[in-house]
């Protein structure tokens, strides 16, 4: 075929779409199902009509190919295990008894079976469940969920491919069960893993799918030969099949690298490739492997992870040098539109003009499909857009907004000793002890406390008019008020004031820096039924005024206990922001740092002596490949420490981090230079503390003990068996007590039964220790 011929074969597709609704249906409905309000059919119904939504959209806007398989309850990753069987023993029952019950146990555990491991997916602030494998793990398959959704899309006369998480992929992101050898390797089981892909595939050809897409982001990563040769084996056994449908093998969010020419060489029929910045490498590497003779490419040119619209003649120029190297060059975006959120048109307080340089995923499907049409009828068919488009990429580029000299200025005018704290830890520790005067095995929480529905009204209610600021302050006040009085009766030692006024920990923040833009309906999933709406980082970064030291001083004039202060650091400011693509991001994080600083300072002044700046998202943001890790940890170990290393030596600085791998980042975790760290463990069982200790992490440290994630409240004994694992690792003098993370999305009732129960265990471990 000659390149004419392939650009006009071209057309549009996606891999995923946001699942949720246009207003958070699917979370309502889950919720509701939680609670007793909304039955099994109720919840499969609404499920039902998302999805048939969602592909109507997509097939109205002019996407030739819709995905099926992507849209979850909770989590694809956990649709995976379902559909290979892969049953955690201690669910199993539970699964038997009832499919639906079963699965959400899996994602959320239950009072007598903890939840399955939960992290990050890739370098995104998706979560995903880890899947839990050991040698004597049996698969069998389960093709329901994915021939189901399928017969639905085809029904509605829609040209479908079911996605599905690949085999390799699957077990490079499994763990080994509990009670497996920690050395045990998930993919020895790739064998006895592919028959069960190969069952799955079989019944969707049967279920009229012509192609199946199978994702391997996994292999944007290092991998070693072993593994490579795994890829090899999984798709040279996969494509030799005979009973199959065609398939397209996706890999997204980095270059492949050394898997491209393995995948190049597999008999399948097609690849997707991402060609955004991130991933630029593989255009090169396609060419140096010889293209994609007689097969298809599927090229991701638009970027699926951030919200700035496309520059429409940068990816028409890319398509056009990707012809030539397929039979055929399909267009899409980078990766699932699962990691953006819905319409930008429905944002009424953004000013019109900003607003064109922003796309959702409706928009970003307009892109895929307007540049579909141009790789297949010339530039002259979509002249209007090309126009329009150059025309926003002006607008973005010369605003006032994106480019603010005196904070330029400021920025330019760091040094490194602005970075670093006036004396070495040993010092300061001394000084914090004397100042705070805590005791061994302190206690503490992570920031927030519930945010009940009776918060959440007052907000709506000062949004609405129906009540005035002065109304709402006082029902913040009272919030306050009851959070201290509860954690010293319940006897922490350091306190929180409990976040009532916050309604996110980045959106809270971002509200109130210039350069930022908060939107009203950008909801992205996190995990599960836990939605966020990231706010737009547009421009250059400054702090008008101080954010939290009223209710922090006020919180502090309750108590005489110290009332920790509560900022969410700067790498994370980025991380949960859709952030600006326009400068290096090592510069966006110094604005963002300079900003959090004024506010550590005016914290300290005002009598706060322990202050958190939580990087739960810097082991999230580090790159997939480790060439590209020295360059990211410096900036951004550098930006904490520009955050924090302007208090006095006996003022104690604290870090959160959560639900990651973090033995990838303990060197940058002690570059951080904080007094204090806590980290979730809990699902883990206290990994991370063996972690610390393998490095020699010299500081203290709070590994959780309450997992809280989980409506599940855990048993003193519980609390106490961990802490006493964690006692193994890091020294009692400097281990914390404290859960795995801010308790916003628990209910009051678990949280004063768990932490009632983590104080008690602190004080048996602690009389146990004074008695040894």
């Amino acid at each position: 075929m000659t390149a004419k011929s392939a650009a006009a074969a071209a057309r549009a597709t996606v891999y995923g779409y946001p699942r949720q609704g246009q207003s958070r249906e699917l979370k309502k409905a889950i919720e509701g199902y939680w609670k007793g309000r909304v039955d099994a059919d109720a919840l499969r119904a609404t499920a039902t009509e998302l999805r048939a939504a969602n592909w109507r959209q997509l097939a109205e806007a002019g996407i030739h190919e819709v995905p099926t398989g992507d849209f979850s309850y909770y989590d694809h990753v956990l649709d995976t295990s379902v559909m290979v069987g892969a049953i955690p023993e201690r669910h199993r029952a539970a699964v038997e008894a009832d499919a639906l019950d079963g699965y959400f146990a899996m994602a959320r555990g239950t009072q007598d079976a903890a939840p399955l491991e939960m992290t990050k997916w890739f370098d995104t602030n998706y979560h995903y469940l880890v899947p839990e494998l050991g040698p004597d793990t049996v698969f069998t398959a389960d093709s329901t969920k994915q021939v189901t959704e399928l017969k639905e899309a085809l029904a509605l006369g829609l040209s479908a491919r079911p996605v599905l998480v690949g085999p390799v992929t699957y077990l490079l992101l499994a763990k080994p069960a509990p009670g497996v050898a920690a050395d045990f390797d998930p993919l020895t089981l790739l064998d006895r893993l592919l028959p069960v892909y190969a069952q799955v595939l079989a019944d969707l050809r049967t279920a009229g799918a012509e192609w199946v897409q199978l994702d391997e982001p996994a292999l944007v990563q290092d991998r070693t030969p072993a593994e490579l040769n795994a890829a090899a084996r999984a798709y040279r056994d996969l494509g030799e099949l005979t009973e199959r449908p065609k398939l397209l093998v996706a890999s997204y969010f980095d270059r492949l690298g050394d898997a491209l020419p393995v995948l190049a060489k597999a008999p399948v029929e097609g690849l997707a490739l991402d060609f955004t910045e991130a991933a630029a490498a593989n255009l090169d590497a396609l060419a140096a492997v010889g293209g994609l003779p007689g097969r298809r490419l599927v090229a991701g040119v638009v970027n699926g992870r951030n919200i700035w619209v496309n520059d429409l003649e940068k990816s028409l120029a890319t398509l056009g040098t990707l012809l030539g190297l397929a039979d055929r060059v399909d267009v899409a975006a980078s990766c699932s539109l699962l990691h953006v959120p819905l319409d930008a048109t429905a944002e009424r307080d953004i000013e019109p003009q900003i607003l064109r340089w922003l796309a959702f995923a409706r928009q970003k499907t307009a892109e895929i499909v307007t540049l579909a049409k141009g790789l297949g009828g010339g530039t002259g068919t979509i002249a209007a857009e090309l126009a329009a488009n150059r025309a926003d990429l002006a607008s973005r580029a010369g605003s006032a907004l994106t480019h603010d000299p005196a904070v330029r200025a400021r920025t330019a005018a760091v040094t490194t000793t602005d970075a670093h704290r006036s004396q070495p830890y040993p010092e300061r520790a001394t000084a914090q002890r004397a100042h705070l005067r805590l005791p061994l095995l302190p206690t503490t929480t992570i920031g927030s406390f519930p945010q009940t529905t009776e918060l959440r009204t007052a907000r709506a209610d000062l949004r609405a008019g129906r009540i005035d600021s002065a109304g709402y302050e006082e029902r913040i006040r009272a919030e306050i008020g009851e959070v201290i009085s509860f954690q010293e009766k319940t006897g922490l030692d350091v306190l929180v004031h409990g976040e009532a006024e916050r309604n996110d920990m980045v959106q809270y923040f971002a509200e109130q820096l210039t350069g930022y833009l908060a939107t009203q309906h950008g909801w992205v999933q996190s995990y599960g039924t836990r939605y966020v709406r990231p706010p737009i980082l547009a421009g250059d970064i400054s702090r008008p005024e101080a954010m939290t030291v009223r209710w922090t001083a006020y919180a502090q004039s309750l108590t005489t206990k110290p009332v920790k202060g509560m900022l969410t650091g700067p790498v994370t400011m980025l991380a949960w922001s859709f952030v600006r693509d326009d400068q290096p991001l090592a510069d966006t994080a110094r604005q963002v740092a300079l900003a959090l600083r004024d506010e550590v300072n005016d914290l300290e002044t005002a009598g706060t002596s322990v202050i958190q700046v939580d990087e739960p998202a810097l082991r999230e943001t580090l790159p997939l490949r480790a060439c590209d890790h020295p360059e990211y940890l410096a900036w951004a170990t550098e930006a904490f420490r520009l955050t924090t290393a302007g208090v006095r030596p006996d003022t104690q600085i604290h870090t959160h981090m959560c639900y990651a791998e973090f033995g990838d980042i303990v060197q940058a975790i002690d570059d951080l230079d904080a007094d204090v760290i806590s980290l979730e463990a809990t699902r883990s069982h206290m990994q991370v503390a063996r972690e610390l200790a393998g490095h020699g992490y010299p500081r203290e440290a709070g590994p959780g003990v309450y997992d809280i994630h989980s409506p599940r409240v855990p048993s003193t004994e519980e609390a106490a068996a961990l802490l006493r694992t964690g006692l193994k690792a890091i020294p009692a003098e400097r281990l914390w007590v404290n859960p795995d993370c801010g308790l916003k999305t628990r209910a009051w009732p678990e949280t004063r039964a768990s932490l009632e129960n983590l104080v008690t265990a602190a004080r048996t471990v602690r009389t146990e220790l004074s008695a040894s």
